[in-house]
């Protein structure tokens, strides 16, 4: 099993262990993130061995291959020298080389495909872990969406609750049957005190003309003048006031008899 395998092991089962305690979710997802990125660190830290050991393999093919050029080289020094003996010689050491830089680049590249693969799938994984860091924070925020829905249909569970109301609407029924009550026990004593005629008396009177009245009578005893319309007004007006008067209606009667 690779390395990114068992990474990928060890999410899924990091997150349906979450799933499966059915804890704090923001708690859980936040604890789910930081296993993967240790994992992803874990992963770096190979990936970068791998890296290495290509590098390693590249330097030791450029080794054997500037050997196998140098002793090339000796061969053709050897030659000019007439020395085909020690030409032959060199020419084995090169071949050496060569052999093994052939079979080392092979070696070299199949490292180096198998790293740029390892690279790959580590900014993938890279990438979903920061797909699931945003999709945490979309899941926690939906996850405060239900909580603040479930506390109002709560709170409005509790407002549709009557019980509270009917009983306030009663005490309010109570008091204003209270208020009633008194105001009818003091217009009861208000119209059993006092004289009943006169206040009977009282109610026959206009209030506007007993105003009109007294507004006329001030302003004939300041000596004003006053309009025709309004004299003649005023002239009526007092003569019916002073036969209210009693003493008054009295000599008339008398007057008349």
């Amino acid at each position: 099993m690779g390395i990114f395998q068992k990474l990928s092991t060890l999410m899924r089962s990091n997150i349906n262990d979450a799933i499966a305690r059915a804890e704090n979710p923001e708690k859980m997802l936040n604890q789910v993130l930081i296993d993967m990125r240790e994992q992803l660190a874990k992963a770096k830290q190979e990936v970068a061995v791998a890296i290495a050991d290509e590098r390693k393999l590249r330097s030791q093919v450029e080794t054997e291959q500037k050997s196998a050029h140098d002793w090339e080289h000796r061969a053709m020094l050897a030659v000019g020298e007439g020395r085909d003996d020690l030409a032959k010689q060199a020419l084995l050491r090169q071949h050496e080389h060569m052999e093994r830089a052939l079979s080392l680049e092979e070696t070299w590249r199949r490292h180096s495909e198998e790293t740029e693969r390892l690279k790959d799938s580590l900014r993938a994984l890279n990438d979903k872990i920061e797909e699931a860091k945003r999709k945490k924070n979309l899941l926690v925020a939906k996850q405060k969406r239900a909580q603040a829905q479930k506390r109002i249909h709560e709170t409005m569970a509790g407002l549709n609750d009557q019980s509270a109301f009917e009983t306030f609407e009663r005490m309010a029924d109570k008091i204003e049957e209270s208020e009633r009550r008194a105001l009818a026990a003091a217009e009861v004593s208000e119209s059993l005190s006092g004289d009943t005629l006169e206040q009977q008396f009282q109610q026959l009177k206009p209030a506007n003309e007993s105003v009109e009245f007294r507004l006329l009578e001030l302003k004939q005893k300041m000596g004003l003048s006053l309009p025709a319309g309004e004299s003649d007004s005023a002239s009526r007006r007092l003569g019916a006031g002073d036969r209210d008067d009693p003493i008054v209606r009295d000599a008339e009667i008398e007057e008349e008899a």
